[in-house]
């Protein structure tokens, strides 16, 4: 939605939380649709149940491709920079993605997927990977996509959870100076999954990988199949809006990962208007979103935000840093990209490098500027607003979750007024509210509080996957008839709201939640642990490190070796992005008589701040706090 000036922005926010349903239909109405809705909504936030454009029918590939064909089907749909500077780039029309899009669902029936089945994605960052969601999409199966980061353990949880019946995988895949050997992490995952029928297997790094006769097949072997049948079309399954378009597991406060998911009419709508809205597109601009598509920020604004929109999406493969810490400022004077949206923890690590790396290198493209993932500091914030903005891009700090499908709060580029540190203001159609420890509304500016969402918006999680009694107690459980969204906030007196950090047991590093209880149950998994808490404490690059306090009893002699060894259980049993940055042996941790562990004195400890544990004459065993006082790193 273009929106001319912050007077234009109040006035549409006014008629949108005056008249939503009215609001959303109009931007609906923007999309192709088979069939008109029924019903704009129907919602109680008790069971919860909501439903968005009922008895509308549509296919999201529709809108991202098959539209923008007669209009814009020369025009780069997807820009592909690879790990490797010295390998070429790969520029791909949306003529050229709807063929490729088509091919591989035709493989995908060859290989017997029908409508509604799960299909697990693990794959690297090339444009198959956004080819194998978009052909998932077409013939109406749910993607489930796992990051290429995640362990075996984790994999096979995740495709038991949702019982896949295909993967979708390469061999490997370049991060950095790191090859990732995703075949075989798959191999090791399949041992416990026997609901994956076939593997899809595309070639990336020519590592040697076993393929077992009858389940695994490659790629390139299936599209020329394809091709050899002159299988070159593929008509959209027709889908309900309402129908599940995928799954994305993200952490929660106990040791579960949990499938949210996401429907195919209102997630379509939300991530094409937000997309659309926040960064104010214009139809020329390069936008280079440097998230994983593993991620929900990769499914929502890598792929089908931008594309529903006609936008050049640019998709690189590798990281900030490599093969120097100059990697993204080449990719934007490459390409003279317009817009990029990066996370903190992406800023921070570059801010380290000094000014060097930007040494002649043409940023004069750059109009907007993106955060997402956590809240930006305002260190990095200046730093990315002068050095890479030149003082003249509007930066939009975006906040939103995996549950939301996308952007919640945030500036308006080029529209609402800036405040380093703070997201901003609502986007049109989202009503936010501040609730006290009781439910409380708190009105006014000025406060803070507990963040919540009180009408529903069309991207919103419908459900957690086959278990949806966990839907309703992480998330409207904890208030009446509101969305919680397990972040504190402050309001100021201009109504902005600055996100202050997790409320509940759940850290985010580097831009990624992470459950504690997620942790503690890998570390407690070590044969010599006993118990084990974590918790989250300032860190310099990644916002929040993860601080592991550990009961070892019988440990080998040596601290570090053992230190090594939990982290490596860690990374075996979820990946190595959970892996702990300090871990302190203590003899027993602070708790109350009930047995509660009281992570609020572990935080203090962790952060250093041990002037004010606040009373502990309550807890079990008192003294245990001033060992592991003593003993903090």
């Amino acid at each position: 939605m273009k929106i001319a000036s912050f007077e234009h922005y109040k006035e549409v926010y006014k008629d949108s939380v005056n008249q939503p349903e009215e609001f959303w239909a109009g931007v609906a109405d923007t999309f192709l649709w088979r069939k008109k809705w029924d019903k704009v909504l129907e919602w109680n936030f008790k069971e919860p149940n909501i439903k968005w454009f009922q008895g509308g029918k549509l296919n999201i590939t529709e809108n991202c491709l098959d539209r923008h064909l007669d209009t814009i089907g020369d025009k780069a749909a997807i820009i592909w920079e690879p790990n490797d500077p010295g390998e070429h780039h790969r520029i791909i029309t949306y003529r050229q993605l709807y063929e490729k899009v088509c091919q591989f669902a035709n493989v995908l029936k060859n290989n017997g997927a029908q409508k509604g089945d799960r299909i697990c994605i693990y794959m690297p960052m090339v444009p198959e990977l956004a080819i194998a969601l978009l052909a998932c999409a077409r013939i109406g199966a749910i993607h489930s996509v796992v990051f290429g980061g995640f362990s075996a353990q984790s994999i096979a949880d995740r495709i038991q959870d949702a019982q896949c019946n295909i993967v979708i995988t390469a061999d490997g895949g370049f991060r950095g100076a790191k090859d990732i050997q995703l075949k075989s992490i798959i191999d090791d995952a399949l041992v416990t999954c026997p609901s994956v029928k076939k593997v899809i297997v595309l070639t990336r790094t020519r590592t040697p990988v076993s393929m077992i006769k009858g389940r695994d097949v490659w790629w390139e072997d299936e599209i020329k199949k394809v091709e050899t049948q002159g299988a070159t079309d593929y008509p959209a399954e027709e889908m309900d809006a309402e129908d599940m378009l995928f799954i994305l597991y993200t952490s929660g406060s106990t040791g579960k990962p949990k499938g949210v998911v996401h429907t195919c009419g209102g997630y379509m709508v939300y991530t094409g208007f937000t997309f659309d809205t926040t960064f104010q597109y214009q139809p020329e601009e390069v936008y280079f979103c440097t998230a994983d598509i593993g991620w929900i920020t990769g499914h929502s604004y890598i792929v089908y935000g931008p594309l529903s929109q006609g936008a050049t999406s640019l998709m690189f493969e590798g990281i900030p840093t490599y093969p120097s810490p100059g990697r993204l400022w080449d990719i934007v004077d490459k390409f003279k990209v317009n817009i990029i949206y990066t996370a903190p923890t992406a800023i921070r690590s570059l801010m380290s490098f000094g000014d060097d790396p930007l040494k002649a290198k043409d940023l004069s493209s750059l109009t907007k500027l993106g955060s997402v993932g956590e809240p930006i500091n305002e260190e990095a914030w200046h730093w990315f607003d002068e050095k890479i903005g030149h003082g003249h891009c509007p930066l939009v700090d975006t906040w939103w979750q995996t549950e939301n499908g996308g952007h919640m709060i945030s500036a308006i580029a080029g529209v609402t007024p800036l405040k380093p540190g703070y997201a901003g203001l609502p986007l049109p159609g989202v009503q936010p509210v501040l609730v006290d420890e009781n439910g409380k509304v708190i009105e006014g500016n000025g406060v803070s509080g507990n963040l919540c969402i009180k009408f529903p918006w069309p991207g919103m999680l419908r459900t957690t996957y086959g278990d949806h009694e966990r839907c309703r107690t992480t998330y409207f459980a904890t208030y009446p008839d509101m969305y919680f969204t397990g972040d504190g906030c402050l309001r100021d007196e201009d109504g902005y709201y600055r996100i202050t950090g997790r409320v509940d047991d759940v850290l985010n590093v580097s831009g990624h939640r992470i459950g504690t209880a997620e942790v503690e149950n890998a570390i407690n998994m070590h044969s010599s642990v006993v118990e084990s808490a974590v918790v989250g404490y300032p860190h310099d690059i990644k916002g929040q490190g993860v601080y592991a306090f550990v009961v070892c009893p019988n440990k080998h002699s040596d601290d570090e070796l053992t230190r090594k060894d939990i982290m490596m259980t860690v990374a075996r049993i979820i990946g190595a992005i959970a892996k702990p940055d300090k871990i302190q042996f203590v003899t027993g941790l602070p708790k109350t008589r009930s047995g509660k562990i009281m992570r609020r004195i572990l935080r203090k400890i962790a952060e250093g701040d041990t002037s004010n544990l606040g009373d502990t004459s309550t807890l079990l065993d008192p003294a245990v706090v001033e060992d592991i006082k003593a003993g903090a790193l």
